[in-house]
């Protein structure tokens, strides 16, 4: 007990309850920050004391118990939750699970709400998230993986994959990656995003972050892999393509008519919420002949105000917006709401009445901000929002050319980006036409019999989605 307590350096809540059984005096040392006192009683102490005949391991019910003979791997069961049992003049010793579960209910995501569709999202215990998915997979081919990063913390993580559909070389290299990373602290799978990631230095997100069940299944089934960590609701999903994060649950539970048109507003979000600054900054100051003869009065007359230039105008009124959403975000819900409302009217008025900014440059970062909040994914709005500010630099210094080369130089990086082999901008580049049926819009659900190609899956060709009723009529002869 001094050894333990000396490995522990006296910490407050290790604690230790006496037992006698069969005419030998015993200890059960636990830590009560993480040990199940409850189990410890029910499983352990009243089990040895109401049987004085038979051995430990066969009276004791817990399914986790194991005989140890050396002291030293003591500490490290203890900080798992566990408990030791040991009794004076025996020199094997055991180790019970009796690790406490405090977690919180299944809830929906509040980042990730639909309209129809499952209501369920991962919470902070990995057992809980593999329950989830498996339940959705009722399949002996899903295979679930354990990895402990972080030599200080040793966080658990998961790896899920169909082993029938994800390519082999992919789980290869995801498995040299979490076993490469090494490092006291991993608690986040923001962390482990950045260290696996192919180009951690490119703006745009290269794994999707989700907390919803249904999303993390249907990319499984397209061959994909899924790394859960325990401790955070956030699943990683990986490869995946710039497509993938203008995609949601919701377009698969309506008509695919719908589903493609909201799908598409998405991605016109995008170049609204990158471009449209840049642009207007580009036509008042370099290109104002393209306005109609109309709007260009309106303009100059409001313009006329200001006294600083397009683009302090633009860059003063999208850092005010970024400072009031994160004021938002830190903020109580209660307050924030409030806030957000009351800061958005407040300082867009007063701002226009002072003459600082003029009314068409309220609009725009108003049609920005509202853009950017479209995209399902947050991390891909905010790397929506961030690169408006480079392409708002080229248009104020060389104009539409600015930003054409901008442009330009925005698809060449996307074009060259890879994802754990895989093209970051598949199916546009490469082109695959077949698998546009479901990355821009979203094709009738019947015609997509083919799983996209850019995770490389053992399987391409899944079952024919077809309207059974057409072929199986009893009408019909």
């Amino acid at each position: 007990m001094e050894y333990i307590q000396d490995q522990l350096f006296h910490s407050g809540d290790l604690k230790y309850r006496s037992i006698k059984f069969n005419q030998l005096d015993g200890l059960i040392v636990f830590l009560e920050s993480l040990a199940d006192q409850q189990r410890i009683q029910k499983e352990i102490i009243q089990p040895l004391e109401e049987k004085k005949a038979g051995t430990v391991d066969e009276l004791i019910t817990s399914m986790g118990i194991t005989k140890i003979s050396d002291l030293g791997e003591v500490p490290h069961a203890l900080v798992q939750g566990k408990c030791l049992l040991l009794f004076e003049g025996q020199v094997e010793a055991f180790i019970i699970d009796v690790t406490a579960n405090y977690k919180r209910s299944i809830t929906e995501p509040v980042n990730e709400g639909v309209v129809r569709g499952a209501h369920d999202g991962f919470i902070e215990h990995l057992i809980t998230n593999l329950y989830l998915v498996r339940k959705r997979i009722e399949n002996p081919n899903l295979v679930v993986r354990y990895y402990q990063v972080g030599k200080t913390t040793k966080t658990k993580l998961a790896l899920l994959y169909m082993q029938d559909l994800a390519n082999p070389d992919l789980v290869k290299e995801v498995d040299h990656r979490l076993g490469s990373i090494a490092m006291d602290t991993t608690i986040s799978p923001g962390i482990i995003a950045e260290l696996i990631a192919d180009n951690p230095f490119s703006l745009f997100p290269q794994i999707l972050f989700t907390e919803r069940p249904d999303r993390a299944t249907a990319h499984l089934m397209e061959g994909r892999v899924v790394i859960l960590s325990d401790g955070d609701p956030t699943a990683l999903i990986l490869p995946v393509t710039f497509f993938a994060f203008y995609q949601s649950p919701d377009d698969y539970h309506s008509g695919w008519i719908v589903g493609s048109f909201i799908r598409l507003i998405r991605l016109v979000s995008f170049i609204i919420a990158s471009l449209v600054p840049a642009l207007y900054i580009a036509i008042i100051g370099y290109h104002p002949e393209i306005l109609p003869s109309n709007l260009i009065y309106t303009v100059k007359s409001s313009i006329d105000r200001v006294p600083f230039p397009p683009i302090v105008e633009a860059l003063l009124m999208q850092i005010t917006l970024e400072v009031l959403r994160e004021a938002v975000v830190r903020l109580p819900s209660r307050v924030g709401q409030t806030v957000s409302v009351v800061g958005g009217l407040v300082i867009g008025e007063a701002v226009v009445r002072a003459g600082l900014v003029s009314y068409p440059m309220v609009i725009v970062v108003a049609l920005t901000a509202i853009s950017s909040f479209v995209a399902p994914s947050s991390e891909i709005s905010t790397a929506t929002r961030i690169l408006s500010f480079p392409l708002m630099i080229l248009a104020s210094m060389f104009g539409l050319i600015g930003i054409m080369y901008g442009l330009l130089f925005i698809l060449i990086h996307l074009c060259k980006l890879e994802c754990f082999g895989s093209a970051y901008f598949a199916p546009v580049m490469p082109l695959r036409i077949k698998d546009l049926k479901d990355a821009l819009a979203r094709f009738p659900i019947w015609s997509l019999n083919q799983r996209p190609h850019d995770p490389h899956p053992r399987k391409l060709t899944q079952e024919k989605n077809s309207r059974r009723w057409e072929h199986d009529d009893p009408g019909k002869e």
